[in-house]
């Protein structure tokens, strides 16, 4: 293929190829050459333009396919256009010579076709360069015309198309001649003719005036007759050529150039909707010849013709625009009803055409009011609307008040109105409901008077208005859930007033029913009293209904509808009727088959009636609740339902006999009866109607085959019976389109109805499975028949094996005796059943029975496979192959595949190849590879069968079937994938492209074999790069294929190779592809492009955005998009398409889509996202609400650009996004959210001011979040004060989102305060909105939680700012203190417990901020540094929020309280529910409870903290004054704080209040902490540990757990478990904490047991006091009884997970294995240091037995976590958990255990053995040396000596191995190393007791003073040996301060010396170094204090030595001296001696 890339054709690599590969080099030498031409220099392309036109000229006589043709005339003009053009002419003869030849040849067709196109393809490139050799070539083509075939036409067509584009208005002259011919192929019988022609229509009315001026009418009419027999495609070209061209007769402003001077009279609006109207009601027979509908012996209109005008009037209208429609849309909604009025009687004739005239009526509506206009327009036309309802009602009302009984019911009109009505309120139902809660202005308007106008027109006489209005009613709901009880309860009350109208009884019955179905549109639900009074009314209803004849047919259906739709509500409000419900059940079906007999022979024919009616409507009530209920499905329910059961089957068996008996007026009924039971038994196992099983069978064949069914509905039965990718090759009308709600009807066939609500009226309340529009049930007759196909497949299944043969053979039989029509209606019934059986056997895995079955299910299906209908052998070869599959036999599925082969090779017609094609596909689709000689022969008849170009049906079934055996055959078919892509490859380029389903088959083929090959496409070989660009080849020519269809095929395909080979595939070709295809017209394809979009952008999301926006830029052709790409980019293209669209699926992938894009590039472009998101909030936002806000904030002097973001936009560009509908505008603000994220993880400068400012100095291309700050809350603020309650609730977690993320951002230009202060404005007035009495209660919840957020953000610091929001919590507190009944009774009751929740939830987390800072601020005014800054802040006091909080705690915790046993109780397991109060809880009622339950969960842990904290500030003590007033409106619950059970009021004394209180709050804890579940959020953990935390703070509770051993140990269990199921050490430090109280309780207990048995038995011997404390007497402690075995197993998990080298398992020997020694992390170090504390508090709780016990356990621990972090760090500090370790072993070590009597031994034993193991860790192991801290193992040894009892440490082997490490340290170099160990041995040396301190001091003073000497004989030369000595000298003066008297002479007679030699005389003190001075100042100082303390040896000492006395003097003489000159500064020199000497930091010792 490489070869075929070059400017000249590569001739001789050309004539070396084969056939196929000829046409595949050449085609890509074409595509290769169009790249080419464009980027070549002109120079270039003129040297070699001779040449090439010759090779393209000569590739015209080599009869060049569809594509390749395509593709040449596109290389000659672009060409011509870049090169010379004094050659065209000549090449334009040649065409037209050409075309004139006489050869009609089929072979020398395509040449001629290639012609045709070349010339049009030179007109549209060159236009008027050709000057005047148009008129011949045009000319010439019309006359080719004339005798050309279709495909001839359709070229020319085409070609006539390009012509005129190119000429524009040069080309008038032709114009009449190419109308002329163009008329003629509008109507031709080829379909795709006659869509070329209405392209070249559409061309020609540009210039052409004629045409939408004086033969406006004709080219109507032309349309209309087009339509006639039309298919999708010709509907869709030409109701966009009659839209286009009447609405240019509307706008077009007449040019006044002398060719339109001729009068040219206006056209009004009237008679272009007259024109319209004209085609709709009349079709094509046009004004005169309305006798032409005689002839064909039909009146009414053809469906195809009436589809296509009401495309038409979509087109018309969108062309005018939105804003042309908002004018007038008065006018057109009252020509587009008039329609369906009985003024046009032919529209609505019959019931069947009234329903489908309806259907395009309300089409029309919808796509115009609905796609077109925004938010504010449809309210408008809202109001329009319902004044057309109004003015049909008073015509209504005054023909039905007209007291002339005869005049009053005549028919004609109630029908003349009612279709009006229909469509009038279906089309309000719907606006409502998709403007949503923005339609709260429009019912609020009492002008408009909606709400009454509707509930009026239930009334109306015609079932259909009061359905219709029903319905409209259900959309209010839905759309506005506030409105949902005001309806039920008006519905319902006049439902009870007007109880004797008929008319009221059903209007009424279908409003409650329609309501009820909005309940589950609804979250927030009804009140669950009304199912109460629903039940109680259905009941009155079916009660009464025999009283009154003439209203006992409406009451008993009333009745029931009511029951049935109450079942939709699920178990929660149905099990408490549900005892009525089964007793009504019972009671309507008589009890026995006698009962049965003798009511046959009683009733007339109107009782019947009502009783079949009556049954049908209970069969259906169960049904529903079967279906909605299926939790209380329980076995006993079942048993209840069963008996009546064989009653209804024995009715189902006497049905005919009745109808005989009664006649007709029964045979809707006994329909109606028979669809309603076949319904419910599918929903019923089989188990449960056993018995009745071949009964019901036997009817069921009845049914299929009974004589009356005229009608062969196969559109609806059979596609749920094929499989869905085989419906691709049938109609297209079964495929998805936008058109699909008008189109059904031309697919059902002309004798059948489409589905309308009046078919059934119990539809109403059901979920629609379309979403939001309306339900449509088929006709009776039709459902009938889809149910028993259904039922009968079940029931086939489980009869006995004789029975199901008996039943089948009698099927086979009724096929073959019958005849014509009736046969195929028979055919289709029996083949569906047996369909539905198989399907229903293979998948329950069931078996087919013996041998004789398989037969006569094999006749069938084989006679099906050969049936004239397609889809009858679409199901068919379905069922063939189900067939096999349940037989699961080989040999079988190998003769039926013989079968097949057999029927193909010797079959010559179409149907039988067709058929038996797709039996070997599906074959092999269930079975995959049957085996591969089959695999072979299957393929080989497939290739034969696809090349049959006589019959494009046979190639498209062959080839789909081929498709669906390369994807079975999966890697088997790798053999033949290269002979398959050389097959597809020519047929896609020898295919005429008027044969659309064969390349759409094509297609599917490639795209399998593209799955199949897989990622082996990624490959090298050359045999795989063929196939590769053969692959892409194919992809390309059906890019360019004009069927939409197959493009979107093409586009699928690159998508699947873009997944497995992205480097071939070319991005920005691809992406051009899918933009222009952003807005098809075709649902499709539109779909494909954006699941390839979305696929695109997870891998390289900003490529696409880039090529996207590159190609608007330089788009030649105009783009419908490209303007608005150009603009706002493919993202913002997106995001308007999102807005247009309505199709579910096409949302979704948006979505995804741009969620993707955002992902990847929002941190990235940032600003272009925020403005996006901006546009599209801001589009409808009243601005007038917002700037008054903004105003503010820019007199504060805010920075320029946030204040020029905030004011308005008047910039008068219009607006990228026009009236958004509410939907995108919450996506947007979610976006918003999601961008936020996504710069969390990016760069730090997103939430960093000063740094982000910087950074955007530096470049500005830089951007980051916090710039635009100010639009984020704008934005929030824009979509929080919204009408739409969704965007609100989004508007509002945006703010809560801001909020979170930029709370604590300080503003860098006012230090001290941060960034959010100056929008607290805007926060405040985005929420106030929201504690409105009117706003719904999920939007006031989420305001509260903003509102808490704010407060506890803390970014408003002054009490007043702070009051505005806690005024609006106030408000609420206030609010929902009346309890749960006094709140509204709009929603259901756990809507308001929701509400009362987030309220009481709030509070909470303000409590628990207030208390935090206000003990934070506590602290921090103990230590003085700290407070003075705060001060400095300017911010009030912390206790200000505690005093706002204080105001209202007595109510907060009274509720707080009542909440938390609410929810104590709601989580008791299923077995407590019969102890649960009656009446439900304080804001719970008991039927709600399940809803509650998840609002609980939601809130329950702040509160508890929040609790807990105000409990602990009352320190349990206080019992609250109103403790006893019933302050909620009743008392709280049963089981309530203070008030009693209901026995009666016993006052319960506060110690059992508190108790209750403790418990209560420790219960919860415990139940959720023990049971953690997956989703418990951290929030919940850690509150509920603060909680604990809280609890234990204060003595009562502590003495609670203390004095309850079970209870602690309980506790420290479930924090063992919460330590090891989650890992985040904040939660692990909170568990740590609660454990460190329960073992201080614990202490505090045995202290006070040991304080009260000594206080008792004081006179008693001290021997015999018992042992408290755990361990006893035996010291044994057992697993799980045991407190302190818990707390070890906690601590040790702790700390081996922290350091897992404290595990001696581990560490691999029990002796100490050296690892290096490890810094932790802070998080780390916090829970060793943590464990560390709670282990040295263990002994205490001990008895000194239980003491020696554990005493190992935590030495080991303790001294291990001192080996294994003992790191040096600089400065000699040590590590944190190193500090905390020494103070744990001092813990211990200074244990009163030590002492005791009964363990002193024991203890000093072990203790010893302690010290052994730290002097160990010196010492080097294996050899090396470890590098462990000399510094902290010394400290360590130290604290050893100074806290225990001597005797540990006096033993002589461990006192010298000590010496000896301190000797050792001494001689360390590091000077660090040596100021600690002088500060270490001076605590030593100071020791009281000398047994401890003298050896050290004798082995050691020695050599201090001969390391001081050497220093002083140095002299010091930095600070360090400066500290050194000063330690030093300190440890000397110490030891004076400690000796005997008689040897302190000498010690200070050594000390003197050495301080005397630093001293200096005032010479030499002016020019000694700082260093100097600072010893000079010390040694004099010290000799000052010294002499007098020890005035005889000082005098001795200076009279011995003459020389020591004289510099002494001398100095002080001069330090006198100097004192006198400067004061001041000697003061500060003796201060820094002091501060200069360093304290040991941490104080062990």
């Amino acid at each position: 293929m490489e070869l075929a890339h070059s400017l000249l054709l590569n001739e001789e690599a050309y004539s070396q190829l084969g056939e196929v590969q000829k046409a595949e080099f050449i085609f890509d030498w074409l595509r290769y050459l169009e790249k080419l031409l464009v980027a070549t220099s002109r120079s270039d392309v003129r040297e070699k333009q001779k040449t090439l036109v010759e090779q393209l000229l000569s590739l015209l006589n080599s009869s060049p396919g569809p594509p390749t043709r395509k593709l040449l005339a596109k290389n000659l003009a672009l060409l011509y256009s870049i090169g010379d053009t004094f050659s065209v002419y000549e090449t334009i003869d040649k065409c037209n010579d050409l075309i004139r030849s006489k050869d009609d040849s089929p072979s020398y067709l395509p040449t001629k076709l290639a012609a045709v196109v070349c010339l049009g393809s030179l007109y549209k490139k060159l236009g008027r360069i050709l000057g005047n050799t148009f008129t011949d070539t045009v000319g010439n083509i019309l006359k080719a015309m004339k005798s050309a075939e279709s495909q001839g036409r359709y070229e020319i067509m085409l070609s006539l198309q390009n012509i005129l584009n190119g000429l524009g208005a040069a080309a008038i002259p032709c114009h009449r001649d190419v109308y002329k011919a163009a008329r003629s192929c509008l109507t031709d019988r080829s379909m795709a003719v006659r869509c070329a022609a209405a392209k070249c229509l559409l061309e020609l009315q540009n210039e052409a005036v004629f045409m939408w001026s004086t033969d406006l009418d004709s080219v109507a009419t032309l349309c209309f007759k087009s339509f006639e027999g039309s298919n999708y495609d010709v509907r869709i070209s030409v109701s966009k050529l009659l839209g286009t061209v009447l609405a240019k007769a509307i706008i077009s402003k007449h040019p006044g150039t002398a060719a339109s001077r001729q009068s040219i009279r206006r056209v009004s609006l009237e008679e272009v909707l007259e024109l319209l109207g004209t085609g709709f009601l009349r079709g094509s027979s046009g004004f005169l010849r309305a006798s032409g509908d005689m002839l064909k012996g039909t009146s009414s209109v053809s469906r195809d013709v009436r589809v296509g005008v009401t495309q038409a009037y979509v087109v018309f209208i969108s062309t005018l625009g939105g804003a042309w429609l908002e004018k007038n849309f008065a006018a057109f909604l009252s020509h587009i009803l008039s329609l369906v009025s009985q003024s046009h009687p032919k529209a609505t004739q019959t019931q069947i055409d009234a329903v489908c005239s309806r259907r395009c009526v309300s089409f029309i509506l919808r796509a115009t009011v609905g796609g077109l206009l925004g938010e504010k327009a449809q309210i408008a036309a809202a109001k329009d609307i319902c004044q057309a309802i109004w003015k049909l009602k008073k015509i209504m009302d005054a023909v039905m008040s007209d007291g002339n009984l005869e005049t009053r019911l005549g028919s004609a009109d109630v029908a003349a109105s009612q279709h009006m009505l229909v469509c009038a309120l279906q089309e309000l139902g719907n606006l409502i409901h998709s403007l949503g809660t923005t339609a709260a202005p429009l019912l609020q308007d009492s002008s408009a008077g909606i709400l009454d106008n509707v509930i009026s027109v239930t009334l109306h006489p015609s079932i259909s208005v009061r359905l219709a209005a029903a319905w409209c009613l259900h959309c209010i709901a839905v759309a506005l859930p506030s409105y949902l009880t005001p309806l039920l309860d008006r519905c319902l009350e006049r439902l009870t007033v007007l109880k004797s109208s008929p008319e009221a009884v059903t209007g009424f019955s279908f409003a409650v029913a329609a309501l009820l179905g909005a309940v589950k549109h609804c979250p927030l639900g009804i009140p669950h009293g009304k199912g109460k009074i629903i039940m109680a009314l259905a009941e009155d209803l079916l009660c009464s209904a025999a009283q009154n004849s003439r209203l006992s047919a409406q009451r008993t259906q009333a009745g029931w509808l009511l029951i049935a739709a109450l079942m939709t509500l699920g178990p929660a409000f149905v099990s408490h009727h549900l005892a009525r419900v089964l007793l009504l059940w019972k009671c309507v079906f008589p009890v026995s088959p006698k009962d049965l007999e003798t009511e046959k022979s009683r009733g007339d024919s109107f009782t019947w009636q009502v009783t079949l009616e009556g049954r049908a409507g209970a069969l259906c009530a169960i049904k529903s609740f079967v279906a909605h209920c299926g939790d209380l499905l329980t076995e006993e329910v079942i048993q209840h339902l069963l008996p009546p059961l064989p009653c209804t089957v024995d009715l189902l068996t006497q049905l005919s006999s009745i109808l005989k008996t009664y006649g007709s007026p029964l045979k809707t009924p006994s329909v109606v009866y028979r669809q309603r039971l076949y319904e419910l038994l599918i929903l019923l196992s089989p188990e449960t109607y056993e018995g009745n099983l071949s009964v019901i069978l036997r009817e069921l064949a009845a049914d299929l085959t009974a004589p009356d069914i005229q009608v062969a509905a196969s559109a609806f039965l059979l596609p749920p019976l094929c499989h869905q990718d085989d419906l691709l090759i049938l109609s297209p009308l079964l495929q998805e389109t936008d058109h699909r709600f008008i189109e059904e009807q031309l697919l059902l066939g002309s004798g059948i109805a489409c589905g309308s609500l009046e078919y059934d009226p119990y539809s109403i309340y059901e979920k629609d499975v379309e979403g939001d529009s309306v339900p449509k049930p088929l006709p009776p007759m039709l459902s009938v028949t889809s149910s028993a196909v259904k039922l009968f497949g079940v029931v086939c299944a489980h009869v006995g094996e004789a029975q199901r043969l008996l039943v089948l053979e009698q099927l086979l039989d009724s096929v073959k005796h019958t005849k014509g029509a009736r046969q195929q209606v028979v055919q289709l019934h029996v083949v569906s059943s047996v369909s539905s059986f198989l399907k229903y056997v293979a998948g329950s895995k069931g078996h087919l029975g013996p041998e004789e079955v398989r037969r006569p299910v094999l006749a069938l299906v084989m006679g099906a496979l050969e049936s004239p209908s397609p889809l009858l052998r679409c199901a068919a070869a379905e069922a063939w192959a189900r067939l096999a599959q349940v037989v699961d036999d080989g040999a079988f599925t190998a003769a039926l595949a013989q079968v097949s082969f057999d029927k193909l090779k010797s079959a010559r017609d179409a149907v039988t190849r067709t058929g038996h094609s797709l039996a070997l596909g599906s074959l092999h689709r269930y079975l995959g590879g049957i085996s591969s000689q089959h695999l072979n022969s299957c393929v080989g008849i497939l290739y034969t069968l696809s090349q049959d170009s006589t019959s494009p049906d046979v190639q498209t079934w062959a080839l789909h079937s081929l498709s669906l055996i390369i994807d079975s055959a999966g890697p088997l078919y790798y053999t033949h994938a290269e002979p398959t892509l050389s097959l597809i490859m020519m047929l896609l380029l020898n295919v005429p492209s008027t044969h659309a389903e064969v390349h759409q088959s094509l297609g599917r083929c490639l795209n399998a074999l593209i799955t199949t090959l897989g990622p082996e496409l990624q490959g090298n070989s050359t045999s795989v790069s063929t196939l590769r660009s053969s692959c892409l080849l194919g992809c390309a020519v059906m890019q360019d294929n004009p069927d939409c269809l197959v493009q979107a095929q093409a586009i699928s395909c690159l998508q699947q190779l873009h997944m497995f080979a992205p480097r071939h595939v070319n991005l920005s070709s691809l992406v051009s592809c899918l933009c222009v295809n952003l807005c098809s017209p075709y649902l499709l394809l539109r779909r494909a492009v954006l699941a390839c979009l979305c696929q695109l952008v997870q891998r390289e999301a900003a490529e696409v955005s880039e090529h996207a926006v590159m190609l608007a830029k330089n788009s030649r052709e105009e783009l419908t998009l490209d303007a608005n790409i150009r603009e706002v980019g493919l993202e913002g293209a997106l995001l308007t398409l999102l807005d247009k669209e309505t199709d579910q699926k096409l949302c979704h992938d948006i979505k995804e889509t741009l969620n993707h894009m955002l992902t990847s590039m929002a941190v990235d472009k940032l600003s272009f996202w925020l403005k996006l998101c901006k546009d599209v909030l801001a589009a409808s936002a009243d601005f007038a609400s917002v700037t008054c806000v903004d105003t503010m904030q820019e007199e504060e002097g805010d920075k320029g650009d946030d204040a020029s973001v905030l004011t308005n936009r008047n910039d008068g560009r219009p607006h990228p996004f026009t009236n958004p509908r509410w939907a995108t505008r919450v996506f947007a603000a979610e976006c918003v959210c999601r961008i936020i994220n996504q710069c969390e993880n990016g760069h730090s400068a997103h939430f960093d001011v000063a740094l982000a400012q910087e950074m955007k100095k530096k470049d500005s291309r830089n951007d980051f979040l916090v710039l635009h700050l100010a639009d984020l809350i704008r934005m929030a603020f824009m979509a929080a004060t919204d009408h739409s309650d969704q965007l609100r609730l989004s508007g509002l977690e945006t703010l809560l989102v801001v909020i979170r993320r930029f709370a604590a951002i300080p503003e860098p230009e006012f230090p001290g305060h941060v960034i959010l202060e100056q929008y607290q404005a805007n926060v405040g007035a985005a929420l106030r909105p929201a504690f409105t009495s009117e706003t719904p209660p999920d939007v006031t919840a989420k305001a509260c939680q903003v509102c808490s957020a704010w407060i506890a953000s803390g970014v408003v610091s002054d009490l007043n700012d702070i009051r505005r929001v806690h005024q609006l919590l106030v408000a609420s507190l206030t609010k929902i203190q009346v309890g749960k009944e006094a709140l509204s009774h709009l929603y259901n009751e756990s809507a308001s417990t929701m509400e009362i929740l987030a309220v009481l939830k709030a509070w909470a987390e303000v409590y628990i901020i207030a208390v935090e800072r206000h003990k934070n601020h506590r602290q921090s005014l103990k230590t003085p540094a700290c407070s003075e800054e705060s001060v400095g802040n300017g911010s009030i006091s912390p206790d200000g929020l505690l005093d706002l909080v204080h105001a209202d705690l007595g109510t907060l915790s009274r509720l707080w309280l009542a909440a938390l046993q609410d929810f104590a109780l709601l989580t008791l397991p299923s077995e407590f529910a019969s102890q649960l109060p009656v009446e439900g809880g304080a804001f719970y009622t008991a039927e709600t409870s399940e809803n509650a339950k998840l609002h609980y969960y939601n809130s329950w842990a702040l509160i508890l903290h929040a609790t807990a904290l105000w409990l602990t500030s009352t320190g349990f003590v206080v019992a609250d004054p109103d403790e006893g007033a019933p302050n909620l409106s009743r008392p709280v619950t049963p089981t309530s704080m203070c008030q009693g059970s209901s026995s009666g009021p016993t006052v319960k004394s506060p110690e059992d209040v508190y108790t209750e209180r403790f418990h209560l709050i420790l219960g919860i804890s415990v139940k959720f902490l023990c049971s953690l579940r997956s989703d418990a959020t951290m929030e919940s953990i850690t509150a509920c540990l603060h909680a604990l935390q809280a609890l234990l703070d204060v003595p009562w509770p502590r003495s609670k757990i203390g004095s309850d051993q079970d209870l602690g140990i309980e506790l420290l269990n479930v924090l063992h478990r919460v330590i090891l199921t989650r890992e985040s050490p904040s939660i692990q430090l909170a568990s740590l904490e609660v454990v460190r109280q329960i073992i201080c309780a614990a202490q505090e207990h045995v202290k006070e047991k040991r304080r009260s048995a000594e206080v008792d038995d004081g006179a008693a011997e001290k021997e015999t006091l018992p042992e408290f404390g755990e361990g006893k007497d035996t010291g044994g402690l057992v697993p799980g009884k045991s407190l302190v075995f818990a707390t070890l197993e906690l601590c040790v998990c702790i700390l081996v997970r922290q350091l897992p080298g404290l595990n001696p398992k581990l560490t691999g020997s029990p002796g100490v294995k050296a690892a290096k020694p490890q810094m932790l992390s802070e998080d780390g170090s916090r829970l060793v240091s943590a464990a560390l504390v709670i282990l040295s508090e263990l002994p205490a709780v001990c008895s000194p037995e239980g003491s020696i016990s554990i005493l190992p356990t935590i030495l080991y621990l303790t001294i291990g976590v001192l080996r294994e972090t003992a790191v040096k760090l600089p400065g000699g500090q040590l590590s944190s958990t190193v500090a905390a370790s020494l103070q744990a072993l001092k813990g211990i070590l200074s244990s009163p255990m030590a002492r005791a009597e009964k363990s002193h031994t024991a203890w000093t034993d072990l203790l010893r053995s302690a010290l052994t193991t730290i002097l160990d860790c010196w010492d080097p192991v294996d050899g090396t040396h470890q590098e462990l801290d000399e510094v902290s193992l010394l400290t360590a040894i130290t604290v050893f000596i100074l806290s225990t009892s001597p005797e540990v440490t006096t033993i002589p082997c461990l006192q010298k191995r000590c010496i000896e490490k301190f000797k050792a340290t001494l001689e360390i170099k590091d000077p660090m190393v040596q100021i600690k160990t002088y500060q270490l041995l001076l605590s030593i040396f100071q020791y009281p007791n000398p047994a401890v301190s003298y050896p050290y001091i004798y082995s050691l003073v020695s050599s201090i003073v001969e390391k001081l000497q050497e220093i002083n004989r140095r002299k010091p030369e930095d600070t360090a040996e400066l500290q050194i000595f000063q330690e030093g000298i300190k440890v000397l003066e110490a030891l004076v301060a400690v000796a005997e008297e008689q040897h302190r002479s000498q010690l200070v007679a050594c000390l003197l010396p050495i301080l005397i030699s630093f001293v200096l005389d005032e010479h030499a003190l002016g020019s000694a170094t700082s260093i100097m001075r600072n010893l000079h100042d010390f040694a004099l100082q010290n000799l000052m204090q010294i002499g007098p303390q020890y005035s005889s040896v000082f005098k001795s000492v200076m009279a011995s030595s003459p020389a020591l006395k004289a510099r002494l003097e001398a100095a002080i003489k001069g330090n006198q001296e100097t004192v006198k000159v400067k004061t001041p500064t000697s003061k500060h020199t003796k201060n820094s001696g002091k501060s200069s000497s360093i304290q040991l930091k941490t104080n062990f010792l």
